[in-house]
């Protein structure tokens, strides 16, 4: 798997875990006290989320991405489905 096929991969898969640790995990921790799928989920996510800011970083420069874009990526990490936003416009068009 090259090194931009990894990054997509773990792209989405980041703004899946987000999405299941604040649409499932916490509310089952806090609404029916059951903090274990959060322990789970919010681990696999910590990693996600580390690997995406290394990828990010790596490819800002093998890419040569504007300040601009390489904030607007870093960022989107942050924000519910914001990974799925920079799959499209920024990592699909890259060629591999």
């Amino acid at each position: 798997m090259n090194s931009l096929k990894l990054f997509r991969f773990t792209s989405i898969s980041e703004g899946i875990s987000l999405l299941l640790l604040f649409g499932i995990a916490m509310p089952l921790k806090y609404i029916f006290e059951k903090p274990l799928l959060v322990e789970i989920v919010g681990m696999a996510h910590g990693i996600l989320f580390i690997a995406y800011v290394l990828f990010t970083c790596v490819f800002k420069f093998k890419e040569n991405w504007k300040i601009k874009d390489f904030l607007i990526i870093i960022f989107s990490s942050l924000v519910p489905f914001g990974t799925f936003y920079v799959d499209k416009k920024y990592l699909a068009k890259i060629k591999a």
